[in-house]
């Protein structure tokens, strides 16, 4: 059986239930950036030697597969794991930002290969989250899924510096424009 089912080729796709949509219906967009999203946490997950991070980060994927079909209208996607699981993000970035210290400045994104795709994927995070916002106006979304983007976010942010001090690659601080003095 082929994997091409030709229906999506005058840019419309299915929801869950048949409804058609055009694929830039924000919804589309939503789940589309969700989707997304769950590529870059894959291969940040490959990236990483710690099996624990590692297994916690395909949770992770799981979830966002979940979140992905529960916006794309699957009756049967169960986000009732989200709240402990965002309980769970906090602990890991509290477990994280105790060897890291307090961050005094902003910083660039960036540092080692696979600290550079925790940022990337902590930005493609945030576009989902900004994706959802704008769904709002069109249609409710359950608050547990706009927390659990928001920490994912928060957890990326974290997993990137906490790479980098790992890999002892210091992180580059943002000095900012300076203004020249007038005479």
């Amino acid at each position: 059986m082929p994997i091409y089912t030709r229906t999506g080729d005058k840019g419309e796709t299915s929801l869950y239930g048949g409804k058609r949509v055009k694929k830039s219906h924000a919804l589309v967009e939503a789940y589309g950036s969700i989707d997304e999203l769950n590529s870059w946490v894959g291969l940040v997950a490959a990236e990483l030697p710690d099996s624990e991070r590692k297994e916690f980060l395909h949770k992770i994927q799981m979830d966002l597969f979940t979140i992905g079909s529960f916006l794309a209208g699957w009756k049967d996607a169960d986000i009732s794991i989200l709240p402990a699981r965002v309980t769970e993000m906090e602990v890991e970035i509290d477990v994280m930002g105790k060897t890291l210290g307090d961050l005094q400045n902003f910083i660039l994104p960036g540092g080692s290969v696979a600290a550079s795709h925790a940022h990337i994927t902590r930005s493609v995070c945030r576009r989902a989250e900004r994706l959802l916002v704008i769904l709002l106006d069109a249609e409710p979304v359950d608050h547990k899924v706009l927390q659990y983007i928001n920490r994912l976010s928060d957890l990326f942010f974290q997993l990137a510096r906490f790479i980098n001090k790992q890999a002892q690659v210091e992180e580059t601080k943002w000095q900012g424009i300076k203004r020249p003095v007038k005479k």
